[in-house]
């Protein structure tokens, strides 16, 4: 248990890892689980992820709990729903079940990523934070990669269907759960987190960004993957196959990447992964060959990948006692977009499935107009805030 001990890193990583296996596993399966299990169209499979962003969208809830839990004891009862809600999935194909399930699997999603993140920011010292989260980044990516094999080997031999690969996922979720709130000492933060809703005025880049952030990312989330399968036909063990190779490069990556945006600044690293998108959701939108799809696909992955600038950004200019507040409100910015997002664009993925696209494409050109306001260098924390929440 000494590790444990030693530094909240492996603590951290934990929770990364935990969250990917339970998530990776429902979201590998899903477009192949929906269309043979259930026969949904990108009309239904829109409006699906439209509900499963609502927890992420009252994100800000967090903050009502903190008031009654610890940060650290309340990521052990996120990742306990994200590992029931995904075991408990493939007993409910139906359109009703799958809404309930996602819910429960949701919010223990998004609740847990958002206090991931705001751990992360306050036990890893500014100057180390750029390769904290490059390590869980490949922290994820290895604990897909794991849960890929197993859903290709399990499923390709037929021991399991879809039922037994999500109780697999969801439950090795709960293990790793209950394995930090039993081993895992409690971890305390230097500054005291304020409790209350907080928005200011200094943060509106990061606001608008992370907004951008969640829209963009919806239209890869839901449609990029369904693109593969509805279009060109992907079976679930090809599916397995092209997020394994994706989660290989990003292990690899992780850390480069980390280490990238410390040398070359939070401001080029954005306007790289911005324009990266760009250049990627048009190819989705043109691409009427399997392989250059899939080929965009793992480039598509790599930029996301990226997306550690804008949080070790946020970790320059905010106040420290503003961390844990600000994931959950920044949680809700994000998914503004993303419950509107999927039922809509479902609706134009019945009209042109390249609109979609070149709408995503759009997006990520704001992005990179807005990431060019970033301040070049290190960006100094502003002073403290007055005691209002709102400024």
């Amino acid at each position: 248990m000494t590790s444990w001990k030693a530094s909240p890193r492996i603590f951290l990583l934990s929770i990364a890892a935990a969250t990917a296996l339970a998530h990776t596993t429902w979201r590998v399966l899903l477009n192949n689980f929906v269309v043979e299990q259930i026969g949904m169209n990108g009309m239904q499979i829109g409006f699906l992820q439209s509900i499963r962003e609502i927890p992420g969208l009252l994100g800000i809830g967090i903050i009502l709990i903190l008031w009654f839990c610890s940060e650290q004891r309340l990521v052990v009862f996120t990742l306990l729903a994200l590992g029931l809600g995904t075991a408990a999935t493939g007993f409910f194909p139906s359109h009703l079940g799958l809404i309930y399930t996602t819910l429960l699997m949701s919010f223990g999603f998004h609740y847990t990523q958002a206090l991931e993140l705001s751990l992360t920011l306050q036990l890893t010292p500014k100057e180390k934070v750029h390769g904290m989260l490059g390590q869980m980044v490949s922290s994820d990516a290895v604990a897909s990669m794991i849960i890929f094999i197993i859903v290709m080997g399990l499923f390709h031999f037929g021991l399991l269907h879809y039922q037994g690969i999500y109780v697999v996922g969801g439950c090795a979720t709960m293990a790793i759960a209950l394995l930090i709130a039993f081993a895992s000492p409690t971890f305390s933060s230097h500054t005291i987190q304020h409790q209350r809703f907080i928005l200011r005025r200094r943060y509106w880049l990061y606001y608008i960004l992370t907004f951008l952030s969640g829209a963009r990312r919806q239209i890869f989330v839901v449609f990029a993957g369904f693109l593969m399968v509805e279009r060109f036909h992907f079976s679930l063990t090809k599916m397995a196959f092209l997020f394994l190779i994706t989660q290989i490069i990003s292990s690899c990556c992780g850390p480069l990447i980390g280490k990238a945006v410390a040398r070359i600044g939070e401001r080029r690293a954005l306007c790289i992964e911005y324009a990266g998108l760009l250049i990627v959701f048009f190819g989705y939108a043109l691409a009427q060959n399997a392989m250059l799809a899939a080929g965009l696909f793992v480039i598509d992955n790599l930029f996301f990948a990226m997306a550690i600038a804008l949080k070790s950004y946020f970790k320059k200019i905010a106040d420290p006692a503003d961390i844990a507040a600000t994931s959950g409100v920044s949680s809700s910015i994000n998914h503004i977009a993303a419950v509107i997002i999927p039922v809509t664009f479902g609706a134009f993925w019945l009209i042109s499935p390249g609109l979609v696209f070149g709408i995503g494409a759009c997006l990520s050109g704001i992005s990179f107009l807005f990431a060019l306001a970033v301040p070049h260098g290190t960006v100094e924390k502003c002073p403290s805030a007055s005691l209002s929440g709102v400024e």
